[in-house]
């Protein structure tokens, strides 16, 4: 909303983005991606902006009360979803899932962002992520499991140091009572879960709901028969995957090795 009214005004007083940028002492950028909701004003932008584009304090007014998300719009949703479940069930085949990362693998995850991300946007990207992983030992206790490949536990994001603290991180919460781990051997000639990562959620009404996130979009799945589907095929997956304590053998043996 910020970003629009911010455009209303530039484009009434018949400036380009570049222009504004140049009157306010910032980039065109960085006017674009504050216009397109990407990033928060920072420093003086809004005063500044509101004066040159004649705004009489609207800017201002918007400005004081903006808060911004630095979740990709098409995740907020899902992240309402995930704080409230009583039961999250997640299978993954690229990287560690976001409630088991530490904030070095974190960090290292979002460097690798393209485009490239600031350095202040990947900070406040972890910081979010972090927060998230309160789910984990939430009381009353959510039932979590989580089923990786084992290229999650052995690609080096970061580098040997982070991914060895990464790995004795996933151990540490898979001994949580409420959470299980189960290893996908690399091996097996059937799997269940081809079409790719997905995350199972049952809210507090017990409803069940399955959410699935591409490389610029996700999306819940609701209706049957889709949802039961994905729910019987993440039990398949479990039954095909290593046991937790066999699981818990692997990383160990992955982590010592680095």
């Amino acid at each position: 909303m910020f970003g629009a009214l911010l455009r209303f005004y530039r484009e009434r007083s018949g400036l380009s983005q570049e222009a504004l940028g140049t009157k306010i002492g910032f980039s065109k950028s960085q006017v674009a991606m504050v216009e397109r909701g990407a990033r928060p004003p920072k420093g003086d932008f809004v005063p500044r902006a509101d004066e040159a584009l004649g705004a009489q304090g609207a800017l201002l007014a918007a400005g004081a009360t903006l808060r911004f998300s630095h979740l990709p719009a098409w995740t907020e949703e899902y992240t309402e979803q995930e704080a409230v479940a009583v039961a999250l069930h997640w299978y993954e085949n690229h990287v560690i899932p976001g409630l088991l990362q530490t904030a070095a693998y974190a960090r290292s995850v979002f460097g690798c962002h393209c485009p490239p991300l600031e350095d202040d946007e990947i900070d406040a990207r972890v910081q979010v992520r972090l927060a998230r992983q309160t789910l984990l030992r939430r009381r009353p206790a959510p039932v979590v499991s989580f089923v990786l490949e084992l290229i999650t536990l052995t690609r080096p994001i970061g580098g040997e140091d982070v991914l060895k603290e990464q790995l004795n991180h996933v151990l540490d919460v898979s001994r949580l009572r409420n959470v299980e781990v189960q290893v996908m051997p690399p091996d097996r000639r059937t799997h269940s879960a081809l079409n790719g990562p997905m995350v199972l959620l049952e809210n507090p009404a017990r409803d069940q709901l399955a959410y699935v996130e591409g490389q610029s979009g996700g999306f819940f799945v609701t209706e049957q028969p889709e949802l039961s589907d994905l729910f019987a095929r993440y039990g398949i997956l479990r039954a095909q995957a290593l046991s937790p304590e066999e699981s818990a053998k692997l990383i160990g043996q992955v982590a010592a090795a680095l």
